[in-house]
């Protein structure tokens, strides 16, 4: 079946993103399932050259490799990449702040809901860009702070402040939560999003969209104060020059 970004499609993934603690595979392989179909728009991924950025333990990497792309991932938690096991090949451990790939050394560099987790999420972005060849996509995913579930699992709490979030979290649960604010979880916005699109010069922006939203809502993204409540999830796709 095409991809196709309907109302149909947002109320699929909403349904699987209900169960990302109770059933990971579930969710990330919907996640994954739904980037191809999404990452194929702007480029064909047979025969092409893919690095994960913060790939985790593999859910996307039999989605990819089905697509017909060279997989390699990236993390720097060797926890997160033996989630399922052993370490698949084709992993590297490191930062994504500081690639440890050659410039130009991928057709495709993707990133999902990752910039959130680093101190430096537009260091990560540049570095992106820095890895992909020229005519390349550089496809990057991150949850918005404001969005409802910007403080992952101290959420909605996170609108009283990350911190007052996570001490709330702590005290309910008797111990810190996954994501830690301000040591594993940054607040990061459309606005910068937008802010960075426009001032890298490595490459054409082809769209900054919200990933999770129907077509027709894609003009919330130009609304100020709106969009950083309501698209959730921003996408930014960079063809490099």
């Amino acid at each position: 079946m095409p991809w196709k970004p309907d109302l149909r499609r947002s109320v699929r993934l909403f349904r699987d993103f209900r169960v990302e603690q109770t059933d990971p595979r579930r969710f990330y392989s919907a996640i994954a399932e739904d980037s191809v179909g999404q990452l194929s728009a702007y480029h064909d991924l047979a025969g092409a050259t893919l690095l994960d950025v913060g790939g985790g333990p593999g859910y996307f990497r039999d989605a990819f490799e089905a697509a017909g792309a060279t997989y390699w991932a990236l993390d720097a938690d060797v926890g997160e990449l033996s989630g399922l096991g052993e370490i698949a090949r084709g992993t590297v451990v490191g930062d994504g702040m500081n690639l440890p790939f050659r410039d130009g050394a991928v057709d495709v560099c993707y990133s999902s809901n990752v910039l959130e987790h680093v101190p430096r999420p537009w260091d990560l972005a540049d570095e992106m860009l820095r890895v992909t060849r020229p005519g390349g996509i550089a496809f990057l995913s991150f949850t918005l702070w404001w969005g409802p579930w910007g403080g992952h699992e101290t959420s909605p709490w996170h609108y009283l402040g990350g911190r007052r979030a996570r001490r709330r979290y702590r005290r309910t649960h008797g111990h810190e939560p996954k994501n830690r604010y301000g040591e594993s979880l940054f607040p990061v916005t459309v606005r910068q999003g937008l802010a960075w699109a426009r001032r890298q010069r490595a490459g054409a922006v082809l769209d900054v969209i919200p990933r999770y939203n129907p077509r027709w809502s894609y003009w919330l993204t130009r609304v100020p104060v709106v969009r950083e409540l309501v698209t959730w999830n921003l996408v930014i796709v960079v063809r490099k020059s």
